[in-house]
């Protein structure tokens, strides 16, 4: 393969190769399921379904697995002060997160494993590393041995003598740069057994048995938020290799969506949900503005850059529509530089927005065969983004296009079709014509490099 992807894990662009020929093996970290979804939740599943959908184009097959953390000290707090059984809380919010993912065309995982029901694979996980070494226990709890492992903090770039995990120092515990694997049991919490005693996991256990559980000791990418770089992925790196699993081959991050510079979190109140976000904007639309910046770029929320992504779209689609049905084509040469240049989003959608201005250029010429293979190749690139305008799905998830809005959108498209031959032919009065019953209909015309962009007003 082309594709070079930004690892963490050596600072450096490498090419990649899957370990198994024909399969790309994924572990993205999926949601602590406290809460609804946020629009920073679901910019990271954005991302590695663009990548999935990548090499998937590439002839791999590709198994994608997306845990769920369904037992957290949050989980269980906020389940509490709501007077609701801790599972019920989390399967509730569980199912909003699959909600989101799924209005926002996120293909469907591989499996979506829960941490709950993988307490056999943590137990022998931790026995493994108890046996060499790597682990001990203290009064129920078990820790894993930092000083053990040599190559600590290789990922993040920690400093071994300035490591806070940000626990506590717990009874029994050796050193403050250990991590927990196991909590043990308190009062009134949830508990399941081991040969240590009753408890739950801490947090980076359940992603290491999770990941080799479905993917094997060796796998191909690790993918998650920058800010689980450190502790969560530099703990996952350090309990898997310890045990002696070759473990990620690629380690990925995709940055932060932020809000007046802050990263958005609940914690912080600085949130916007999906749910809020698709009472003003199609589905569609919100997933084009979290998928045109880099997954390495931080995105600063702002309703206007929404709004201009919105409009951006609206553009691509409009094109589509003048040009006719047609079936997906052949991707530019650009567009798959682009995507192998780690995943570059920004680069190829302007090779879609060239290519649109091109197509339009021939609408208006009257190149109508020209046109549809270039509408092909539109289609055929923003079905790789997963935001092909004429792809039916988008027609079936929340905020889609109604039966009605299709109508008016194919009638405008033939009304701004007669606009456009009169301007050709110099007809600047019947150009004005057409453009004037659309605005007594409440529809405004605006001329783009990229053709006319059409609204309603107060929509």
């Amino acid at each position: 393969m082309a594709l070079h992807l930004f690892d963490t894990a050596t600072r450096s662009v490498r090419e990649f190769h899957p370990a198994r020929s024909g399969t790309a093996s994924i572990y993205v970290c999926g949601a602590t399921v406290q809460g609804i979804p946020h629009i920073g939740h679901v910019r990271g599943a954005l991302n590695y379904d663009v990548l999935r959908r990548w090499l998937v184009h590439n002839g791999l097959d590709v198994l994608f697995v997306r845990n769920v953390t369904d037992i957290d000290d949050k989980i269980l707090t906020k389940a509490a002060d709501a007077g609701r059984p801790w599972w019920e809380w989390a399967f509730t919010h569980e199912r909003a997160f699959e909600d989101a993912y799924e209005t926002l065309g996120c293909l469907p995982p591989s499996i979506a494993p829960r941490a709950t029901g993988h307490m056999p694979q943590m137990v022998e996980l931790m026995q493994r590393l108890i046996d060499s070494g790597h682990a001990y226990t203290a009064g129920g709890d078990v820790y894993f041995a930092v000083s053990t492992f040599p190559e600590y903090g290789a990922l993040s770039r920690q400093k071994l003598d300035e490591v806070q995990q940000g626990e506590s120092l717990g009874e029994g515990k050796r050193d403050p740069r250990d991590f927990t694997l196991w909590k043990r049991a308190k009062p009134g919490e949830p508990s399941w057994p081991t040969p240590w005693g009753p408890g739950r996991p801490g947090w980076h256990l359940e992603c290491s048995a999770m990941a080799t559980n479905y993917l094997g000791a060796e796998f191909d990418i690790h993918g998650g938020g920058v800010d689980l770089v450190f502790p969560h992925h530099e703990n996952e790196r350090a309990q898997s290799n310890a045990a002696g699993d070759p473990f990620a081959r690629f380690w990925l991050h995709n940055a932060w969506v932020t809000l007046s510079g802050e990263k958005m979190s609940k914690s912080l109140g600085n949130t916007v949900s999906i749910e809020a976000m698709l009472k003003n904007y199609r589905a569609v639309e919100l997933r084009y503005y979290l998928v045109q910046p880099h997954y390495r770029s931080t995105i600063e929320y702002s309703d206007g850059a929404l709004s201009e992504a919105a409009a951006g779209y609206r553009r691509i689609e409009q094109f589509l529509r003048r040009a006719g049905s047609v079936a997906p084509g052949e991707i530019a040469p650009g567009f798959a530089a682009a995507m192998d240049d780690d995943l570059a989003t920004p680069a190829a959608i302007a090779v879609v927005h060239n290519a649109v201005r091109e197509g339009n250029t021939a609408l208006d010429a009257h190149q109508d065969e020209a046109a549809r293979t270039i509408a092909g190749s539109v289609r055929a690139m923003m079905g790789v983004l997963g935001l092909d305008p004429l792809d039916p799905r988008w027609a079936e998830v929340a905020g889609a296009e109604t039966p009605g809005r299709q109508a008016l959108s194919d009638l405008v498209d033939d009304l701004l079709g007669e606009r456009q031959r009169a301007r050709t032919e110099r007809d600047f009065a019947r150009a004005d014509a057409v453009r004037d019953r659309l605005l007594k209909a409440g529809i405004t015309v605006e001329d783009t490099p990229d053709g006319p962009l059409w609204t309603v007003k107060d929509a």
